[in-house]
């Protein structure tokens, strides 16, 4: 038998990946009876932050990471298909259905036992002395024991970053007068909504939006972390920070209203904010990146200075969450195993990779790594071109510098020895090289 510690992403995939290959796995989940403040529900899988898992193009970096976990068999992908809402070229889900169908594939698999309680370092420490693989998959809200055990065991102090969650609004308390519904370029159909400004609106906007109250990250006394301290992940920067660079910042980033065109002007507005939908019935909207900092109180009045969502009801307001990472060069081996303990795999956002697929995609790898540990095979780590081995090649990377999270992206994948100057051409060649290479790594799994 095989412990997962952690019941999202990574931890199903974690567990899925061991089940599927004919092994008993333990799965720890300590919600609900220890909550974690940013999730909202007991479900195994629960979506805290968007409800997008990226590119759905199999010429994207996303779309190749997503193409090699499918052939590792994922349960997070086709799930989420299964529950696939509007989102141009994005993959959105319907976060409660998705969530709800995980809970019971993984519940109902014969050789998966879900464990409702909180995992402690004394259980692992038994665990590991007793010779067995653990895999720990607690993202990044890890508990505290859990936490400073990890540190402990690093020999390193945590780094860690905080997260941003973005409002989502009632669709029926949206102006449609205002609003209109355009992919930029008209790319993926009219998905998304369009929140138009001129540029009065805009400036005003802004500078209500610097100025505003900001709450403290949540869970974190004052006494421990001021907001000067705070570090973020440059995709989930809160918006106000943005704005803090300068007041066409975001015209220029998040509200570039390039390739739209508001039908009641027949131009492009100044500035753009753009709404997603939150499920398949359309009845719940999302901010697009603007996750931020606000106190809640301020966050309301802030975004209905938003043209269209005057009146907009939020049904969710924008919180911080701290998030966990080890600094895995230091410390894992290129199959997530850590290097001074034997026996213990580390899946998921807390090895240092960004978001739900690539959380997921390290929670399948250290699950495989896992399994072929207890059954005495070789470990086999995936070849540089591939997806996964950018990934890991990240994760391995020991250049002097600050380590911090990253999403799979084009930088990642090697580059031709051959400079091929043509960027459409250099990335099909990237792509060909980590089809190829995927195929070769797959076969030597079996």
């Amino acid at each position: 038998m095989i412990t997962v510690v952690g019941g999202g992403f990574a931890g199903v995939e974690a567990a899925w990946a061991i089940a599927s290959r004919g092994e008993r796995v333990r799965l720890f989940e300590m919600r609900p009876l220890k909550e974690t403040g940013a999730h909202k529900t007991s479900l195994l899988a629960e979506l805290v932050c968007s409800n997008s898992f990226k590119s759905r193009l199999a010429t994207s970096p996303a779309g190749q990471l997503k193409a090699e976990m499918i052939g590792l068999g994922s349960i997070v992908l086709p799930t989420g298909e299964r529950h696939s809402v509007p989102g141009g070229e994005a993959l959105c889900v319907d976060r409660d259905a998705f969530a709800t169908d995980i809970t019971a594939t993984i519940e109902g698999h014969p050789l998966i036992e879900v464990v409702r309680e909180e995992f402690t370092p004394e259980m692992a420490q038994g665990l590991l002395a007793a010779g067995e693989c653990l895999v720990i998959a607690t993202g990044p809200l890890t508990s505290r024991p859990l936490g400073e055990w990890l540190a402990e065991l690093t020999g390193r102090k945590h780094l860690y970053f905080y997260d941003a969650v973005s409002p989502t609004v009632d669709a029926s308390t949206i102006d449609r007068n205002i609003v209109f519904a355009q992919s930029r370029y008209d790319k993926g159909g009219d998905d998304y909504l369009n929140c138009p400004f001129e540029k009065d609106s805009y400036l005003a906007f802004v500078h209500e939006l610097v100025h505003a109250e900001r709450a403290l990250p949540h869970g974190v006394a004052a006494e421990e972390e001021t907001l000067e301290k705070i570090k973020y992940f440059a995709g989930c920067t809160p918006i106000e920070a943005i704005a803090e660079g300068g007041e066409r910042s975001l015209a220029f980033g998040n509200f570039k209203p390039v390739g739209l065109t508001d039908p009641r002007t027949g131009r492009r507005p100044y500035a753009v904010l753009q709404l997603r939908p939150e499920n398949k019935e359309k009845t719940l909207y999302s901010l697009v990146a603007c996750q931020n900092r606000l106190k809640w109180g301020e966050q309301k009045r802030v975004f209905h200075m938003v043209p269209g969502l005057e009146n907009a009801e939020f049904v969710r307001f924008g919180v911080i969450h701290r998030n966990t990472y080890i600094d895995s060069p230091k410390v894992l081996t290129p199959w997530m195993e850590m290097r001074d303990a034997p026996g213990l795999f580390i899946a998921g956002q807390i090895t240092g990779v960004e978001g739900y697929v690539e959380s997921a995609a390290m929670g399948i790898y250290a699950g495989i790594a896992a399994l072929r540990r207890l059954r005495g095979q070789q470990q086999v780590a995936p070849p540089r071109p591939c997806a996964y081995g950018s990934l890991v090649s990240h994760l391995q990377d020991d250049t002097p510098r600050e380590f911090a999270p990253m999403n799979i992206n084009w930088g990642l994948f090697p580059d031709p020895e051959t400079a091929i100057r043509d960027k459409q051409v250099k990335r099909e060649w990237k792509l060909s090289q980590a089809r190829d290479a995927f195929d070769d790594w797959k076969d030597s799994l079996a």
